[in-house]
Parts: C-alpha cells; sequence; structure tokens
C-alpha cells in the first residue's frame, strides 16, 4: 500500500527543522521531520545549549572566588572537570527530550537518519533505521544547517586539535589552550577554559577581538580578558602547526616577528560552512552562492517546491535566526501569513562581560554616510550593576540625528544579551530614542542603562 503523500518533509531537525516542522504540525498538516543525529540539531545537542550549561559553571566559580567581595567567606573551592562537561551533556539530552515531545504533541512524524531529496516530490532516507524508505510530499524544507569549518593547516587530531564539538566533550581539562578564532564560539571557550585555570591565547586574524561587533564594545572585551589573564593576539598570521609529543606547536607572526606557541590543546573557531552533503540529488540543480542555498522572498530555491531556511541560507548563522526563518517559510507555504525576511536581529555572546547588539555599528553608520548620533551609559553608573559586582562595559546607542530613528544598539556588561531585545522591540515597531528614554524603566535594574544611553543622546542622561 503506497504511503499518504505529506505535506511537508522537512530535512534537519536543528531550530530551524524543529520549528518548521512544529509550525506546519500546528496548522493541521500531515508533516515528518528528518534528523540524522538527534531532534535539536547542532545548536541544541553540540552548540549553543551545552555551551551554556559549561558557562554557566564557569560564572559560578568566577563568583564563589568573589565572595569575600560581597562579606562572604568561603573555604578552598574545588570542581570536577568531567561532572561539569557531563552536566551539559544532561542539559542538552533534557532538551532534546523537550523537543521530541513537541513534535509528539504536534503530530509530527520524527525519522532518525539522513535524507536525500531526489525531486519536489520524493524524499529518500539513506541512512538510519527507515533505509530505503522513499517519501512522497507536497513541499520539502532543507534546514541541514551548517558544520564548523576546519583550517587546512592544521593536524587532523580531534584530542589535541578540535573543533567545538570536541571542545564540548573533551575528556580532560587542558593546562594551555590555543583558540584560533575570537568570534562569539571562540571568546566563549576561552573565558570557559580560563575560569577554571587553563592558560588561554586567543589568537585572531583581523585587528579587532569579535569582529563584527562595535569597534569600542570590542576593546572593552579585549581589556576586560586581559584583566582574567586570558591572552589576545591580535593581527596575527599563523604560518605553521605540527603535533608535539604533549601537545601542538603553532607559529604565527605579529608585526613582523615571528612568535611560537607550544599548547596541549587547539580549538579552531574560525566560524562554518553550509551542510548539504548527500542532502540532495546531484540532479537536482538547486542554486547557491558561497555555498549557501539562494531564496526568494518566500524561502523558495530555484526548484518549485523546495524551500530553505536557517543557516544554509548563509549569514546570520544563528538559531534565533533560523527559527524565524523556518516559521515565515512555512507560513509562507501553507498560506497562513505573508512571510518575511530577516531585518533586525540580536546577535549574542556569553562570555563575561557579555557581548550583545542589534543594527549598526559606529563605524558601518559613517561608511553610510549617515547624519547619527551616539548616546552611552557606562555600567559603572548603574546602581544595580554596581550592587551585583558587575560595573564593567556600556550601553551603546547609534541614532538619526534629527528624528531619533535607532540605527543599532551595542552592550557589553552583566546580561547583556538579557537586556538587547528592549531596542530589538523599538526597532521592530520603527520607535525612536525618544521613545524607549520616554519609557519608565524600573529602579534598580540593569534595563536603566538602556534609557539612559537614549537620554544621553540628547545630553540628558541624569547620572552621567
Amino acid at each position: 500500500m503506497a504511503e499518504e503523500t505529506y505535506d511537508l518533509i522537512v530535512i534537519g531537525g536543528g531550530p530551524a527543522g524543529y520549528a518548521a516542522a512544529i509550525r506546519a504540525g500546528q496548522l493541521g498538516k500531515k508533516v515528518a521531520c528528518v534528523e540524522m543525529e538527534r531532534a535539536g540539531g547542532t545548536c541544541l545537542n553540540w552548540g549553543c545549549i551545552p555551551s551554556k550549561a559549561l558557562l554557566k559553571s564557569a560564572e559560578l566559580i568566577q563568583a564563589i572566588k568573589k565572595a569575600d567581595d560581597f562579606g562572604i567567606t568561603v573555604g578552598s573551592v574545588d570542581y570536577d572537570f568531567a561532572k561539569i562537561i557531563e552536566r551539559s551533556r544532561g542539559v542538552a539530552d533534557q532538551m532534546a527530550k523537550g523537543v521530541e515531545f513537541l513534535f509528539n504533541k504536534n503530530k509530527v512524524e520524527y525519522i532518525v537518519g539522513k535524507a536525500c531529496v531526489l525531486d519536489a516530490q520524493t524524499v529518500a532516507v539513506t541512512e538510519g533505521k527507515a533505509k530505503g524508505r522513499k517519501l512522497k510530499t507536497r513541499n520539502v524544507l532543507l534546514s541541514t544547517g551548517c558544520r564548523a569549518r576546519k583550517l587546512p593547516f592544521l593536524p587532523d587530531d580531534p584530542k589535541r586539535v578540535m573543533t567545538s564539538r570536541e571542545a564540548l566533550v573533551m575528556e580532560s581539562q587542558p593546562k594551555s589552550v590555543a583558540v584560533i578564532g575570537s568570534g562569539a564560539i571562540g571568546v566563549e571557550f576561552a573565558y570557559f577554559l580560563n575560569a577554571f585555570g587553563s592558560k588561554v591565547t586567543v589568537l585572531e586574524a583581523l585587528p579587532q577581538m569579535v569582529p563584527v561587533e562595535d569597534e569600542e564594545i570590542a576593546k572593552v572585551l579585549e581589556r576586560e580578558f586581559k584583566k582574567q589573564k586570558i591572552a589576545c593576539e591580535l593581527a596575527v598570521e599563523i604560518k605553521s602547526a605540527e603535533l608535539t609529543e604533549n601537545g601542538v606547536k603553532i607559529g604565527y607572526v605579529k608585526k613582523g616577528k615571528e612568535i611560537s606557541l607550544e599548547v596541549d590543546v587547539v580549538i579552531q573557531a574560525v566560524g562554518v560552512v553550509a551542510y548539504l552533503d548527500g542532502a540532495v540529488d546531484p540532479s537536482l540543480k538547486l542554486n547557491t552562492e558561497r555555498g549557501y542555498l539562494t531564496v526568494d522572498d518566500e524561502y523558495q530555491t530555484n526548484v518549485k517546491g523546495i524551500y530553505a531556511a536557517g543557516d544554509i541560507i548563509g549569514p546570520p548563522t544563528l538559531a534565533h535566526v533560523a527559527t524565524f526563518e523556518a516559521v515565515q517559510a512555512v507560513n509562507g507555504i501553507f498560506g497562513a501569513a505573508k512571510p518575511r525576511r530577516v531585518k533586525n536581529y540580536p546577535g549574542a555572546t556569553y562570555c563575561q562581560p557579555q557581548v550583545a547588539s542589534t543594527g549598526l555599528t559606529e563605524r558601518k553608520a559613517k561608511e553610510l554616510g549617515l547624519d547619527f548620533k551616539v548616546g552611552k551609559f557606562p555600567f559603572a553608573a548603574s546602581g544595580k550593576a554596581v550592587a551585583s559586582n558587575h560595573p564593567e562595559g556600556f550601553v551603546k546607542v547609534i541614532c538619526d540625528a534629527k528624528t531619533g530613528e535607532i540605527y543599532g544598539a551595542h552592550i557589553i556588561g552583566g546580561d547583556a544579551t538579557e537586556l538587547i531585545t528592549e531596542y530589538c522591540l523599538a526597532m521592530e515597531m520603527e520607535g525612536t530614542i525618544d521613545e524607549i528614554h520616554g519609557t519608565i524603566h524600573a529602579h534598580p535594574t540593569l534595563s536603566e542603562a538602556l534609557a539612559e544611553a537614549a537620554a544621553a543622546t540628547h545630553e540628558m542622561a541624569i547620572h552621567i
């Protein structure tokens, strides 16, 4: 007996894939999601979620070490590195079970295996328990995401030369580590390992850390990392890397000087590349740009009936952006709402101090020739930040000099990732700097700094 035709088959079960499948289920559609590892994809199982569990452990041990600042005396502090890693895996496992529950709740058929799109109406399961099964569908959504980029000159040894995936399950704590790349993943691992006493060196090819962020934000992060005794080597060119008896030896050049660095472990955090391996039959000629699938305003590829969303369609490669795109795509496929492409979105980096941003940096505003004003408010002037022992950092907002339209906001400091959404919402609603300033913020809260930064664009901030 032939199988009933699905309304939608989703390839990939990450933040885009599982959200797409659940949304289609909410709309009463017959839907299947094929994921080759586990529901939740890379983000939930090998990225966002387990890494945040590790970072929480790092924050806790740092807070304990500073307990005396709060008048609290503690004895010697010890930790179990293996248990810290184990807890992070447990958190990921719990959240993956949650996604599986939501699949069941929304009548999504969950198939563990690898899928290949043969044409716009046919998907074959090529690996896993369901291998050999062919599924008929009216629509396909590709959300296979990305995988970590590997540097070709690094030795192939996953125990000593890691991507973020191997680093999340490292068997023991390295005494020394070189982190290549200072984007979000790089600085998060640098912060985590340093908090537990590893000697960390960050190697960055560009002249600033967290290169996508505002320059002033990057300078503060570099300064705070140096206070934490994390070495930050910027504008370097790595010339060589070789395995030694006890680790990895890296040769790099900085300002014309050749430097040799030997460490136990190298973590490469140099971005991601699109993952489509085996997901599409070679006869299907889907258009790509720089390796990413190209889609129209309805998230449809050049082949009718085949859609794509999430990291596979290109930057920004962020889980929350992927989820937004997937829901928009499904709404469009089934006529629930007109799909929207991503415009405003928050970036979030969870080291300490945290970094969060949305919109234009000051440099970009200058490059575009915009007539803008900048408002800044330091957390050192925030009663809540000082009381919490996190006075470092500031809020910075960029707005149109005449209308007050918000062009961008940038935060470095405690809970920055929780604060940025207010500015995202304001920009989404086309709010102005005056509306942020005119909204009463509870006292004492960190969010007051958002209003004070807005006021600072008019030189009206009260507490600076």
